[in-house]
């Protein structure tokens, strides 16, 4: 199972392209897997005969787990079977094993016994999880003598700690008994969440939704503050009118609008990932909440300054389209700079949006409505107005930043004109 974000920590299986005994060319497209994310291709990196299926259509395995065997040969293929029956057959089973070297002998895990039942196996070449060879340079570990305990001999970051001789936290924290130290877990999950009531209908996050929960956690550990700008649109709603017959939408329009301030206030689209340091990118790339079902994604214009008006749309057409069906690829939602969140279709005047995790700010859209207001004469007219909400990274961006980008965004939309050259 492939890691096809950052944040994706397993998969689903929604299609298999290929079926069993189908023979595969390098590069060619073989399974098709739901991540936190979007629907992917897989494609194989080698040669050879699709022997068999390992994780059938409509189940999740952990990334970096086989979900299907390849054969170099047509002799290997009973080999394969075999290895994906008892693969099926022992899934239940390895649960008990793991627990008991942990409660009892956590020790000669350390030394080398396991060496010749991976012996066999080993000889082909050597597996090991990104994060594991990260550790094994760390501590000047010899992957390649390594002995891996993961799925098919792959190499875990526990199997190079202990390689390492490096003590494992895992067998001290519960030595005595799995029972008795689940107890307590229980008893103050259940005190903190009530029993849900009678009837009701608990329904575990789907892959995207646990995705969205994750990053709306992380985003508390970031101070933000909010400032909030009112902006005239008759000029921008005339000029939406104008070129909305030639494709051109009014997410385009304010993402466009956007870009161009953000051109003038670079530190709005900065970005502060350590806390320590922050970062002035070098491409402003907007990025626009869109809810689909089952979650919410952000598709990403990239580049947005640099595109004109009628190709930005075209752009923004083709990712909305591609986020629906599930098909963006990576580059295509997460690389934002900067996020618009426009709420205004649905008539709602005013909101505040969540930073997004990795950027220094947000944008949040209300409606544009006719509201009376007194010129400096005190003459009364009616204009259509709208309110923006913008929520920063206080760490990197200061109140008087935020109000000179916001007055930048202001003048563009209010003689929009340049939003069209």
């Amino acid at each position: 199972m492939p890691a096809l974000s950052s944040t994706m920590t397993e998969g689903k299986i929604v299609s298999w392209i290929k079926s069993e005994g189908d023979v595969l060319s390098k590069g060619e497209s073989v399974v098709v897997v739901e991540s936190d994310k979007a629907d992917m291709d897989v494609e194989t990196f080698y040669d050879g005969i699709l022997a068999a299926i390992v994780v059938p259509e409509g189940e999740t395995a952990p990334v970096g787990a086989p979900i299907g065997l390849l054969a170099e040969t047509e002799e290997e293929i009973a080999e394969a079977k075999a290895k994906a029956a008892s693969k099926a057959g022992g899934s239940s089973s390895p649960a008990t094993p793991v627990s008991s070297p942990d409660t009892s002998t956590p020790a000669p895990a350390i030394p080398q016994p396991p060496p010749a039942p991976a012996a066999p196996e080993g000889p082909r070449k050597t597996t090991a999880t990104p994060f594991a060879k990260k550790l094994a340079r760390q501590h000047k570990v010899d992957i390649n003598k390594v002995v891996g305990t993961g799925p098919y001999g792959r190499i875990t970051p526990a199997d190079v700690e202990a390689a390492a001789g490096i003590a494992v936290s895992k067998p001290s924290v519960s030595p005595a008994s799995p029972a008795a130290a689940a107890a307590p877990v229980m008893a103050a999950a259940s005190s903190s969440a009530p029993p849900p009531l009678p009837g009701s209908n608990v329904v575990p996050f789907t892959s995207m939704q646990a995705a969205v929960s994750k990053n709306m956690v992380e985003s508390l550990s970031v101070p933000t503050f909010r400032v909030g700008y009112p902006l005239t649109t008759d000029a921008l709603d005339a000029l939406y009118e104008k070129v909305k017959p030639k494709g051109v939408t009014m997410t385009a329009l304010l993402a466009k609008a956007a870009a161009m301030a953000l051109v003038q206030h670079p530190v709005v689209n900065a970005s502060c990932k350590d806390g320590k340091s922050f970062t002035y990118n070098s491409k402003i790339n907007i990025a626009v909440a869109v809810a689909i079902n089952g979650g919410l994604i952000t598709p990403v214009l990239q580049d947005a300054d640099k595109l004109d008006l009628y190709l930005l749309s075209k752009k923004w057409k083709e990712l909305v389209e591609k986020a629906r069906a599930k098909q963006l690829q990576p580059q295509e939602y997460n690389s934002g700079t900067f996020t618009l969140s426009n709420l205004g279709m649905f008539g709602v005047d005013r909101f505040d949006a969540i930073l997004p995790p990795g950027q220094g700010a947000i944008m949040a859209v209300g409606a544009s409505k006719p509201t009376v207001v007194a010129d400096k004469d005190g003459f009364f007219s009616v204009k259509s107005k709208m309110l923006v909400n913008v929520t920063a990274d206080h760490r990197i961006v200061y109140g008087a930043d935020l109000a000179a980008f916001l007055q930048t965004f202001a003048k563009i939309v209010e003689n929009p004109e340049s939003l069209t050259l």
